[in-house]
């Protein structure tokens, strides 16, 4: 069976395919193909408060691509998602309208907390010690999605409007930072030795900088120092001397804020990188949605 994710962002638009195999009890979800374009509708959406013509013109044509690609590989069933930029933008329904009479692909505006249960369905703190506390973060351009994952129990599942396109267009409100806060502080005091689990673009990125070996954590106090050196760097100098990419170098930064301040906040010394995001966590919510249909 072939599966195919769309995941739209505030900062980028990603397509995932893969193969899904069966193989007696166990599951194996074999990657085709993972493509990553920087649409960047969180700059239209959290400055102006809609999409407007040039990011349009690149999503729609971004989908047509993706539509063809999804058709080469013979995808039997797809999810198309779009998340904080979409909700808050005034003409998503219209784009999205647009974007279904043009390529037949339909997406869905998902909540914040669907997200968080989304990105939790990779199941990664299953595989970890169960008598410890987990927390999945995933920062992403217009909010961070938090699950507490306590033995085999869901304590917390909370979307916070703090992302990173969101801190660029100076658009966190503090009262946000301040829920944020109270609610990890008090989750600290029950939840004692918590370890973070980190999906997404930018802590990937940051894990392969730290020089940390696979299987490994990346520690809150490597993550403070790569702060301080790559905060006072402009774009051009990230760039050059992380060889990373213009998008990721201006979003990365402010990704390493929210990462700093979650694990202060949580009392968490290191974060897992399992190297994973919402468009896994989509293929396998669509696998079970198809399974169980």
């Amino acid at each position: 069976m072939i599966l195919a994710a769309i995941d739209i962002g505030s900062n980028a638009v990603r397509l995932l395919i893969c193969e899904v195999i069966k193989k007696g009890k166990a599951t194996e979800f074999n990657k085709l193909n993972l493509l990553r374009i920087p649409v960047r509708l969180g700059f239209d959406v959290f400055e102006k408060g809609h999409i407007g013509g040039q990011k349009k013109k690149m999503l729609i044509n971004t989908i047509k691509a993706f539509n063809n690609l999804m058709k080469v590989y013979e995808v039997d069933h797809y999810m198309a998602c779009a998340t904080s930029a979409m909700r808050d933008a005034e003409n998503a329904k219209e784009i999205i309208k647009e974007i279904k009479f043009e390529t037949s692909i339909e997406i869905e505006v998902i909540t914040g907390e669907l997200e968080a249960e989304i990105i939790y369905e990779n199941h990664i703190a299953e595989l970890l010690d169960s008598d410890k506390s987990y927390l999945y973060i995933d920062v992403g351009g217009g909010s961070t999605e938090l699950t507490l994952y306590h033995k085999s129990n869901i304590i917390l599942q909370k979307s916070f409007n703090i992302g990173t396109v969101r801190i660029l267009t100076k658009k966190v409100k503090d009262e946000t930072w301040d829920e944020m806060k109270e609610a990890l502080k008090e989750l600290s005091k029950k939840y004692e030795n918590t370890i973070g689990i980190g999906s997404g673009g930018n802590i990937n990125k940051l894990f392969s900088i730290s020089g940390a070996k696979a299987g490994k954590s990346i520690s809150y106090e490597t993550l403070k120092d790569i702060y301080k050196e790559m905060e006072p760097l402009a774009i051009d100098e990230r760039m050059k001397k992380y060889t990373i990419k213009e998008d990721r170098a201006e979003v990365i930064v402010p990704a390493l804020t929210i990462y700093n301040a979650i694990c202060k906040w949580s009392n968490i010394s290191e974060i897992h990188v399992p190297k994973i995001g919402l468009a896994d966590g989509l293929i396998h919510h669509l696998y079970d949605m198809v399974i169980y249909d």
